[in-house]
């Protein structure tokens, strides 16, 4: 009897033409660190009485197909994600090409994805997937890391893929040394750690059917949010905060002109913190800050991913 392990299993993705109905052809096969996507479904107690201390036979509840999909940050995988995430990007360029996202799209596209464990074999294809979510850490060092949450509708299970043969690209990561945070477009200094939400905010469209799918996943109003912590040295961010005047935040992974990617928050808004003193060693404060929508910009946040990929 084999035994499924994490090292074989795989992650194949494309996008769907239409909600719900996974492409025959264009599926990808992403790398990954974990993923916990899937659906689940529990059991309601029973309620009937008269028939003794002991319980009747449960009932099921609906299907819930959802989780969280952690991938690293690289230079050409990256982009589907953010398609997923955001849109499809406007792409410019000869080679290399800059391929810019925009947040508050209207529509999001979906994605089919087959989470697979040949050993076993068993293949589980799960259709209209929306991302919900994205978080990213900013660190001094260690792997430059994403984490998705999704909202599936619904999942079967096959004994053999139903990705064909999937493509692949070259695969070239960035690491959270070539990680920078700029505030006015002058690099943060004193940072120790930064990290940073966006979420789409999507809202589950629970109708009564038959199959216990949901009908869609549709997104309500964006967020962007997050947090830098900073060495108290000066008091040039705690005057920004006083003053209560949004500013603009960068944080970028960066390995050459031609290979980076950018996420811009136009217009952010510092709370005052605390400057809590725990001990003899140096004194910390944290910024917990939240973006709006910036009206020159267009939008909350821009992403720029620069590399040699034609199009997403």
């Amino acid at each position: 009897m084999s035994r499924a392990y994490g090292a074989n299993a795989l992650f194949l993705a494309a996008f769907e033409s239409a909600y719900g109905v996974p492409p025959a052809p264009g599926f990808v096969k992403f790398p990954f660190v974990s993923s916990s996507l899937g659906s689940e479904q529990g059991l309601i107690d029973s309620d009937i009485l008269g028939q003794g201390r002991d319980p009747a036979a449960p009932s099921r509840d609906v299907i819930k197909v959802e989780g969280d999909v952690v991938a690293p940050v690289d230079l050409r995988y990256f982009g589907h994600w953010l398609k997923a995430l955001l849109g499809p990007p406007a792409t410019s360029g000869t080679g290399p090409y800059d391929h810019v996202y925009g947040s508050g799209a209207m529509a999001l596209p979906s994605l089919a994805v087959e989470i697979g464990m040949p050993e076993v074999p068993a293949f589980f294809l799960i259709g209209g997937v929306r991302l919900n979510s994205l978080q990213m850490n900013f660190q001094r060092s260690g792997h430059a890391n994403a984490t998705f949450n999704a909202i599936g509708q619904g999942e079967s299970r096959n004994n053999t893929s139903q990705g064909g043969v999937p493509a692949t690209l070259p695969f070239k990561r960035f690491g959270q040394f070539q990680g920078q945070v700029k505030l006015d477009g002058a690099a943060l200094a004193n940072l120790t750690g930064a990290n940073l939400t966006y979420t789409n905010n999507l809202e589950r469209i629970e109708t009564i059917r038959s199959d216990g799918k949901i009908d869609g996943a549709d997104p309500t109003i964006a967020a962007l949010t997050g947090a830098i912590e900073v060495r108290f040295a000066d008091t040039a961010l705690l005057d920004k905060a006083t003053s209560g005047d949004p500013v603009a935040l960068e944080f970028a992974y960066v390995i050459s002109a031609t290979e980076k990617l950018v996420i811009e928050a136009h217009e952010v808004y510092l709370p005052k913190p605390k400057r809590a003193i725990s001990g003899p060693g140096g004194i910390q404060a944290s910024f917990d800050w939240r973006a709006a929508n910036n009206t020159a910009a267009g939008r909350m946040m821009t992403v720029t991913l620069t590399n040699d990929v034609e199009t997403y």
